[in-house]
C-alpha cells in the first residue's frame, strides 16, 4: 500500500494479466523517504502479480536512492518468482543496475583446479596466440598512423619527453652496460684463448673478441639489458597510467596516447641503442685485451694491431644495424604491453613480465634471422 510519506514518489497500479505497474513520481534524490521492504511486499501481495513493470514518465530527477528502491523490488521479485521488466526504466538506471549485479563468482582457494584435456589446452593456446597476433597487428597499424602524423607535423608529442627518455635510457644505463659488456669480453677472450693455446694461436683471441663483440654480442647483450631495464620501465609506466585512467583522460582531451606516450619512447630508444652498442663493443674489447695481455702474455701493441686488422667497418655496421632493430623491438614490446595492460596492480606486473620476455624472445629470433641473411648476402 502507499503510505502518506511515500505517496509523492511512487504509485502501484494493478493491471490485467497479473501485472503490477509501479509508477515512479517526482524527485528521487537524496533525502526522500524510501518505501520499505514491507511496502513493496504488501503491494505485490495485494496485486497477486506475476509480472512487474515500471512507468517513469513523471520521474523528474533521481540518484542512488532510486537504485536502492529498485534493488529491493528486484531482489524480492527474484525470490518470489516474479518477472521484472526493466524496459520502462531510464537507460542510465538500467546500466547501473546491470553493473551492480556484475559480481565476479567466488573461487574456492582450496578447491582443486579443473582438469583440462590436451585438446582443450591446445585449442585455448591457439586462440590466445591468435588474439596476440591480432593485438600486435592492431598496435603496428596504430603506430604506423602515428608515424605518418609525425611526418606531416600533426603528431601531439613533445621534444622534452624524447629528451627525458633519452636521459633515462641513455647515460643512466651506462654502468650496467659497462659491467656486462666488460664481463662478456673477458669470458669470450678466456674461453677462446684456452682453446687456441692448444694450437699456439693465442693471438687470434683478438679476432674472436673483436668480431664477436662487434657483430653479435655487443648488440645482443645491450638489447637484453635494455629489455630488462628500459622495456620493463616502459610497460610499468604506461601500465600504471592505464590503471589510474590517465590514458582515458588523454583520449578524452583529444590527445592520442600513441603520439604522446609511445612515439617519444620508440624514437628515444632507437636513437640511443646504436650509441650503447658501440660503447658495449668498446668495453668488450677492453675486457678481451685484459685477458689477452694480462693472462696470456700477449704484447699490447700486437693485440691492438691484430684487433684493428680483424675489426672492419662492415662488422661494426652489422652490429649497429642490429641494435637499431633491437631498440625498436624493445620499445615496441614495452609500450604495447603497457597500453594493453589491465586495470589492476597485478595486471601491471603481468604486463612488465610479458614485455621483458617477449622482447628477449623477439631479439633472439631477429638476431638468428639476421645472421642467416648476412651470411647469404656475404656480409
Amino acid at each position: 500500500m502507499n503510505g502518506s510519506k511515500t505517496q509523492s514518489v511512487w504509485q502501484h497500479v494493478p493491471e490485467p494479466d497479473d501485472t503490477l505497474m509501479i509508477a515512479l513520481l517526482g524527485d528521487w534524490r537524496t533525502g526522500v523517504r524510501l518505501p520499505s521492504k514491507g511496502d513493496v511486499q504488501a503491494a505485490l501481495d495485494d496485486a497477486k502479480a506475476k509480472r512487474v513493470r515500471f512507468d517513469t514518465h513523471e520521474l523528474t530527477a533521481w540518484d542512488s536512492s532510486l537504485l536502492v528502491f529498485l534493488s529491493r523490488v528486484i531482489d524480492f521479485c527474484s525470490t518470489s518468482g516474479i518477472l521484472v521488466e526493466e524496459e520502462g526504466l531510464p537507460e542510465g538506471v538500467r546500466r547501473l543496475l546491470s553493473l551492480s549485479r556484475a559480481v565476479p563468482s567466488k573461487i574456492d582457494p582450496v578447491g582443486k583446479a579443473e582438469k583440462k584435456s590436451l585438446l582443450y589446452v591446445i585449442g585455448e593456446t591457439g586462440i590466445s596466440f591468435g588474439h596476440g597476433i591480432k593485438e600486435n597487428v592492431d598496435f603496428i597499424g596504430e603506430l604506423a598512423i602515428a608515424c605518418m602524423r609525425m611526418v606531416r607535423g600533426k603528431a601531439k608529442l613533445r621534444t622534452a619527453d624524447i629528451i627525458l627518455v633519452i636521459e633515462e635510457a641513455g647515460w643512466r644505463a651506462l654502468p650496467i652496460v659497462s659491467l656486462i659488456s666488460l664481463l662478456v669480453g673477458l669470458i669470450l677472450a678466456f674461453m677462446g684463448a684456452v682453446q687456441l693455446r692448444t694450437f699456439g694461436a693465442q693471438i687470434y683471441v683478438a679476432d674472436l673478441v673483436g668480431i664477436g663483440m662487434a657483430r653479435e654480442m655487443g648488440a645482443v647483450m645491450t638489447g637484453v639489458i635494455m629489455a630488462g631495464r628500459t622495456g620493463a620501465a616502459f610497460a610499468a609506466n604506461i601500465g600504471t597510467m592505464q590503471v589510474n585512467e590517465e590514458i582515458d583522460a588523454l583520449k578524452t582531451l583529444g590527445v592520442s596516447p600513441m603520439d604522446f606516450l609511445v612515439l617519444p619512447r620508440i624514437i628515444a630508444l632507437v636513437l640511443m641503442m646504436p650509441i650503447l652498442c658501440v660503447y658495449a663493443v668498446f668495453m668488450g674489447l677492453i675486457g678481451g685485451m685484459v685477458v689477452g695481455v694480462g693472462v696470456f702474455d700477449i704484447p699490447t701493441v700486437q693485440y691492438l694491431t691484430q684487433t684493428c686488422q680483424a675489426l672492419t667497418f662492415t662488422h661494426i655496421g652489422v652490429g649497429v644495424s642490429k641494435s637499431v632493430l633491437f631498440g625498436f623491438i624493445i620499445a615496441f614490446c614495452g609500450c604495447m604491453q603497457g597500453i594493453r595492460c589491465g586495470r589492476s596492480a597485478a595486471a601491471v606486473g603481468e604486463a612488465t613480465t610479458s614485455a621483458v620476455v617477449i622482447a628477449i624472445v623477439y631479439i633472439v629470433v631477429a638476431d638468428g634471422l639476421l645472421a642467416v641473411m648476412t651470411d647469404m648476402l656475404g656480409i
